[in-house]
């Protein structure tokens, strides 16, 4: 059975809903789900999944979350990601969105087979939202 590993960071609880959303496709698709926490997961879990998904929302000047998703991310290799299917997602306040471009950028720069160029709803995700969050947990579990 193939592992999708899905790690988030929520505030307000908005990236959370994406990501049990997320999540919820991944179980329905058949596939072995496990959700943490950004400062629950580790470099290993990453390394195990066959298949990954990233939720956090943007911080401050469009930057992710600095306590605990970005320490989880600064603290993954190439060796972890390289030619693993990636999902992000996020909600946001204000902006258009460029923090999202630039993590989808990170991550592909260090190998992962990021989906699209991300999901983001500003603030609390609509329901074609939370659609588009159960359509990529069933990829990332195909």
């Amino acid at each position: 059975m193939k592992k999708v590993l899905i790690v988030y960071w929520s505030g307000t609880g908005n990236t959370e809903v994406m990501a049990k959303q997320v999540a919820k496709g991944v179980s329905d698709a058949g596939a072995e789900l496990v959700l943490k926490k950004a400062a629950e997961a580790t470099a290993g879990m990453v390394k195990e999944a066959a298949a990954l998904a990233f939720g956090c929302p943007a911080m401050g000047a469009e930057i992710l979350e600095e306590a605990e998703m970005e320490p989880f991310v600064s603290a993954l290799s190439k060796e972890e990601l390289d030619g693993k299917p990636l999902g992000l997602f996020g909600s946001y306040d204000w902006g258009d969105g460029q923090w999202m471009r630039d993590w989808a950028e990170r991550m592909k720069a260090m190998g992962a087979l990021v989906d699209g160029e991300g999901l983001i709803t500003q603030l609390a995700p609509t329901e074609e939202t939370l659609n588009k969050c159960y359509e990529l947990g069933k990829r990332l579990a195909g």
